[in-house]
């Protein structure tokens, strides 16, 4: 049996287990304030900051020489070691209290994704990958599924403000049902699972946003790659996220909505 990447996997998942106690009794009747971001949709409450510094202090305490990165407080992103997390994905669902809300972590060492987990604490689901080590759900091993791009719904995260964006969305429309609940949390997920079958980025969320999902994916049977690339690199926003075959489609061919370079491999 290979050695986990990360000791103490346990305890970490118990931790962030805790939050859903800390967030549910707030769940669609917390007040909110707009975020200083430059996105007019971009919502933070005092719960964001409240389980970001839970996660903080009580990560410290497992893994002292691990840094900290949060998506309200920032941090080091050039630490050798750190967790990156969004303390919840979706604000603004669990503010209206629809179920597309999660807490997200990702450990990150020398760039690479190794670990990471979702959590949907409205349904009590924790989506949990380790690099090399496969995908699971409550502790289930989850695939993605091999439906082609005919019929496939895939999700999207990318703005309609330019010529380019718009074409492309047209083009899916065209062969898919393009399909996003605007939270990454949820969508990762659910292609990991099979339930959706891709999800498409263009530099429309964070490191924090992508990151968690993208390990998610890859070792459900995925295929995880930056936009006209064939490899991942997480600090790279534009990324797609699918079953193989779809992955194919997308990207083969001269036709194809993403074609990769043969010098950006």
């Amino acid at each position: 049996m290979s050695t986990p990447i990360l000791p103490h996997q346990d305890a970490v998942l118990a931790i962030i287990r805790r939050v859903r106690e800390m967030l549910m009794p707030h769940y669609g009747t917390v007040s909110f304030k707009g975020k200083d971001s430059g996105r007019k949709h971009d919502f933070v409450t005092d719960l964001d900051f409240a389980i970001e510094k839970f996660l903080k202090e009580e990560l410290a305490r497992l893994y002292s020489d691990i840094a900290f990165v949060g998506e309200e407080t920032g941090g080091d992103r050039n630490a050798e070691r750190f967790w990156l997390v969004d303390p919840i994905d979706g604000t603004d669902h669990f503010i209206r209290g629809l179920p597309f809300c999660t807490t997200m972590l990702a450990l990150i060492e020398k760039g690479d994704v190794t670990f990471s987990v979702i959590y949907d604490f409205v349904n009590d689901v924790m989506y949990t990958a380790e690099k090399d080590g496969g995908a699971f759900a409550n502790g289930t091993p989850i695939h993605v599924n091999s439906r082609p791009l005919a019929g496939s719904r895939i999700t999207w995260d990318f703005r309609l403000d330019t010529p380019e964006h718009i074409q492309k969305f047209l083009w899916l429309s065209e062969r898919c049902i393009p399909f996003d609940t605007g939270a990454s949390g949820f969508a990762f997920p659910m292609v990991a699972c099979g339930k959706l079958d891709g999800r498409i980025c263009i530099d429309g969320g964070k490191d924090y946003d992508y990151a968690p999902g993208a390990l998610l994916v890859s070792e459900a049977g995925g295929v995880v790659a930056n936009i006209g690339k064939s490899t991942y690199d997480c600090t790279n926003l534009s990324l797609i996220a699918t079953n193989p075959a779809l992955f194919k489609e997308l990207t083969g061919g001269p036709e194809a909505l993403f074609p990769i370079s043969p010098h950006r491999q």
